[in-house]
């Protein structure tokens, strides 16, 4: 009998341990089905982002159209540069520059998009030719705020430093930018032949400091008539990309001793007569082509001259050029905008 029960006892263990183990079988066989249908979901889902990935970025066998890729390119360009334009605007705002953003008197917060950043260039030495610029157009002070906060017209002194960083030049300039707080003062060094390279990082600055509707460049001996020039910007408003100014051409020349030599004569051809431009004492750009200007500065070629590079930046863009003779500041008669001085 105990053998009987015995063998029966050991029967019935035998048995259950079958089935235990017939369904751990079958769990991990299901568990290995289930795991599998989730790696091949996730197969085809990588495969599909893949896809849409090649579709969009143009990496794949899809085509896609020039603005497209302009705008990819753009966005890359943007993303590497967004730590230094950080670092740009702390440094703006260490150095007094006002915000996008400014309060009225009466402390409520303005919006307003300025109409136009006016940046005049000027280098050391012509402390007098700032000085008569407050006094009879730009302002200082409380007016120079006023002109900002009424009308929209932001208006900067453009210098560079000296080759001698630090010296009684640097020191000047830091005295005076203390006192009136209308200066931008570039990380670049105060040189003639620099004038190019400075009118562009004016106004890739500008145009990372102000989101404004204009950029206009000037010379530290011209009078602007703020009126005019408002109610001309204010006709334009509604162009995209607009350059405007008195439109030129002229002589290219090629002797290294003329005062106006060009080192790239070469390139104009064999008539050696520039391509159309803007004369240099005045022009505007419009805030996209500053923005193109800030964005591709890296990748600029500028010339002898500031008004010609600048004219060359846009040669090919779609670009509306506005021949105003308002801006010819070799004359001044009713109604114009700029006069030498």
């Amino acid at each position: 009998m105990q053998s009987k029960g015995s063998s029966s006892m050991v029967s019935s263990m035998v048995f259950r341990t079958r089935i235990s183990s017939l369904l751990i079988s079958m769990f991990a066989t299901f568990a290995s089905f289930y795991v599998a249908g989730r790696l091949w979901q996730d197969a085809e889902n990588r495969v599909y982002l893949i896809k849409e990935l090649d579709r969009i970025t143009g990496l794949g066998q899809s085509a896609i159209s020039v603005d497209d890729t302009l705008k990819i390119i753009a966005c890359r360009e943007q993303h590497k540069k967004l730590s230094a334009l950080e670092m740009d605007l702390a440094a703006a705002r260490q150095e007094g520059f006002t915000s996008k953003t400014s309060s009225d008197t009466d402390g409520a917060v303005s919006k307003r998009r300025p109409l136009v950043v006016i940046g005049v260039l000027t280098r050391f030495g012509r402390k007098n030719n700032r000085d008569a610029i407050r006094k009879a157009w730009m302002g200082s002070g409380a007016t120079l705020k006023k002109l900002e906060n009424e009308k929209g017209i932001v208006s900067r002194f453009v210098i560079g430093r000296s080759a001698n960083r630090g010296d009684s030049l640097d020191r000047s300039i830091d005295d005076e930018y203390r006192q009136t707080n209308d200066l931008m003062i570039l990380d670049q060094v105060e040189a003639p032949g620099e004038l190019p390279k400075k009118a562009e990082m004016f106004f890739a600055l500008a145009a990372d400091r102000w989101d404004a509707e204009f950029y206009a460049k000037v010379n530290d001996d011209v009078y602007v008539n703020i009126d005019a020039l408002g109610a001309t910007l204010t006709s334009h408003i509604d162009k995209r990309r607009v350059y405007i100014g008195c439109m030129k051409s002229g002589e290219v020349f090629s002797e290294p001793s003329h005062k106006w030599y060009e080192p790239d004569w070469w390139k104009f051809g064999d008539k050696k007569s520039y391509f159309r431009h803007a004369s240099g004492e005045m022009y505007v750009i419009s805030g996209a082509l500053a923005k193109f200007i800030s964005i591709n500065r890296s990748l600029l070629r500028t010339y002898a001259h500031d008004d010609v590079s600048a004219g060359s930046w846009f040669l090919g863009l779609d670009v509306n050029y506005v021949d105003e003779g308002k801006f010819c500041c070799s004359s001044w008669s009713t109604g114009a905008i700029c006069s030498g001085v």
